[in-house]
């Protein structure tokens, strides 16, 4: 509940700064200076990349939760645990010892959106948050594929 409360607070935040640097965009705009026009137009495109930035990061997350209470759902979440140092980073050669088994299961059946999920598990687990990422974005679309055919 109080991530969904964080998110809340930094997407009304981000709509906030959305809503400043457009009326900005348009004072300038407004201004008939040629730099005031060029800068404005220039304002126009940062909430226009803001709000896909904004779109994107809150569907990854919605989407990476449907896909996580799915498979607690159907009691197909991992039961591994990886030890982790005091530093709370993971023991690196228990997370490299489970990778095999995960990378076996995405390369038997690449469209099977529950190993894809797993695998994002894993490295994120690892701490590898850029390949965890990756891989549930993954999970994602082979389920939403999964869904519509």
């Amino acid at each position: 509940m109080r991530t969904r409360i964080g998110v809340g607070i930094v997407a009304l935040t981000l709509v906030l700064y959305i809503f400043l640097v457009g009326q900005r965009a348009v004072l300038l705009v407004a201004s008939g200076e040629p730099v005031g026009i060029a800068m404005g137009v220039a304002l126009v495109l940062l909430p226009i990349v803001a709000v896909w930035a904004l779109w994107r990061e809150l569907s990854f997350g919605l989407g990476a939760q449907r896909l996580g209470e799915r498979l607690a759902a159907e009691d197909a979440l991992p039961a591994e645990e990886l030890t982790l140092r005091p530093s709370g980073r993971p023991v690196q050669a228990e997370a490299d010892a489970l990778f095999p088994a995960y990378r076996d299961a995405v390369a038997a059946d690449p469209s099977d959106w529950r190993a894809w999920y797993r695998m994002g598990l894993l490295y994120d687990g690892a701490g590898d948050r850029k390949r965890a990422r990756g891989a549930i974005r993954t999970a994602i679309s082979r389920e939403r594929a999964q869904r519509r055919g």
